[in-house]
């Protein structure tokens, strides 16, 4: 089958380096920590007291307060960033088909904070079942979607992927079929989460999984580094218009680059661990590479999953140099989950977007916090540590890795 041609005309994001594409560009290429003590609640007894949080993130100053009252924190995330990548597009949608034009969103837990303070409140009652009417529909995942949808008029395709961290790739890798294979002509897509609270800061604590490095949060986060103790949890959206390419054209849109293909795959192996040599790793990167029709000597850099976990970052590395061979020390490898943290669902979109922009501006943002080097891994390997490095970025990769062993790379082009 004919695979139509796939672009991005539009971006969004607020991340903890900041609430527009602007601010998050300039944060990554200077190597800005978002990592700071929790606000969002009382993190004193907690192992890790730390995040990497919105800053002064008011919703007031985006929604009225009822709305902004019927929305969880992850859904008021994901209406601000699909509203920068809209305008960004400038898209007339009085001149658009709105039946052919879709959203598709990525969210790994969704409204986890609404059900957390409904059944703590249901305990306060003394078992009266006092709920409120928007719990459900303020929880459900999929509601990002919808919200968007209802706001814009588009009558395409709408749903969510869920598949953990490797969420909003899932979704934008959906979305890019949609439109390649012609159900759709343009797809709001992206990611969006908020799990910066009890519930979830404890429940990854009790995992293991997330750095305890309290008395210096902003250097907690150290992908590939020997002291590397776990993620930093992150929150935010990001999102991408992908349009197809002649539609574009006709409008006039400006192209920020070309989506050229995608791989999707499963370890098969742990619910949470990866498989130690990296088999589903290499597995979906090879698929991507399958799909856009390139070799492993094309591709220029790879942001990685690279959360910082002991395991994670050495399978991951494994996967590429059994892929890429002698390649791989020509390429630039990255982390910008060391700045942002990790944004669980959303990992994908922002990530996505910092290599989209780093084609665009020919500059890969660092892997900040290196420093001791670790001798499980090839430290001939450029891992971009600590400073922004300048090359031509004509193919960028993105890697993420969900628990339960999902997998997505996506793999972005300059546009010709």
């Amino acid at each position: 089958m004919n695979k139509r041609r796939v672009v991005v005309t539009g971006l969004g994001a607020i991340t903890p380096l900041g609430k527009n594409i602007q601010e998050y560009w300039e944060g990554l290429i200077n190597g800005k920590s978002g990592a700071a003590p929790i606000t969002l609640f009382d993190a004193t007894n907690f192992k890790t007291q730390f995040a990497c949080e919105v800053k002064d993130f008011d919703p007031k100053e985006y929604f009225p307060p009822k709305t902004a009252r019927r929305m969880d924190r992850f859904t008021q995330f994901a209406m601000i960033v699909a509203e920068e990548a809209v305008q960004d597009s400038k898209m007339d949608l009085e001149k658009e088909d709105l039946n052919r034009i879709g959203v598709i969103w990525g969210a790994g837990i969704g409204g986890l904070k609404t059900f957390q303070d409904e059944v703590t409140s249901f305990n306060k009652g003394n078992g009266i079942p006092r709920f409120s009417p928007f719990f459900i529909p303020m929880m459900i995942a999929d509601i990002a979607p919808g919200h968007i949808s209802i706001k814009y008029g588009f009558r395409g395709p709408n749903f969510t992927t869920v598949s953990a961290c490797a969420s909003s790739s899932n979704a934008i890798i959906d979305a890019l079929n949609y439109i390649r294979f012609g159900y759709a002509d343009v797809m709001l897509t992206g990611g969006s989460e908020a799990t910066i609270f009890e519930a979830g800061v404890g429940g990854f604590n009790s995992m293991q999984a997330m750095s305890t490095r309290n008395d210096d949060p902003t250097t907690a986060s150290r992908p590939f580094d020997k002291d590397r103790d776990g993620f930093v949890i992150g929150e935010g959206a990001g999102a991408l218009i992908l349009e197809e390419y002649e539609h574009a054209k006709a409008r006039g849109a400006h192209i920020y680059a070309e989506v050229i293909g995608a791989g999707l795959s499963a370890d098969a192996y742990h619910i949470t661990a990866p498989h130690p040599e990296g088999l589903g790793a290499k597995l979906v990167m090879e698929n991507c590479l399958r799909d856009a029709d390139i070799k492993p000597e094309d591709v220029d850099m790879i942001n990685v999953h690279g959360t910082a976990t002991p395991l994670g970052d050495i399978a991951e590395v494994k996967a590429i140099q059994s892929l890429f061979g002698e390649h791989a020390y020509d390429m630039n490898i990255n982390s910008t989950k060391s700045m942002t943290g990790h944004l669980l669902g959303a990992a994908g979109a922002v990530e996505s977007i910092a290599s989209i922009l780093s084609i665009i501006n020919d500059t890969v943002p660092p892997t900040i916090n290196h420093f001791t080097d670790d001798d499980n891994l090839d430290n001939k390997l450029n891992f971009t540590f600590n400073k922004a490095q300048e090359r031509v970025v004509n193919i960028a990769m993105s890697n993420t890795f969900g628990f339960g062993g999902h997998n997505a790379c996506i793999a972005f082009k300059k546009f010709e």
